[in-house]
């Protein structure tokens, strides 16, 4: 079952990469706000620093940076 969830990780990645490359940059960004898990980020942080896209996206890296944030964060409630 881990080999499922490593695979579809990677695929997350490589589709918000794809994202990118086309062009649809506010799709991306809103599939990294919806992010999975702290993981899958990083994932995508990899991928992104070897695909050194033509224009750099800095608000990418940004909304990325705090995705991290919020998903590394103790949640303050939980839900009943």
């Amino acid at each position: 079952m881990s080999r499922v969830n490593q695979s579809s990780r990677k695929e997350w990645a490589a589709k918000v990469l794809a994202l990118l490359r086309s062009g649809n940059t506010p799709a991306a960004l809103n599939q990294i706000k919806v992010a999975p898990s702290v993981k899958d980020l990083r994932q995508l942080q990899t991928a992104l620093a070897t695909a050194r896209l033509s224009p750099p996206q800095p608000q990418v890296d940004v909304v990325i940076a705090e995705q991290l944030a919020l998903l590394s964060a103790p949640r303050l409630h939980r839900s009943p």
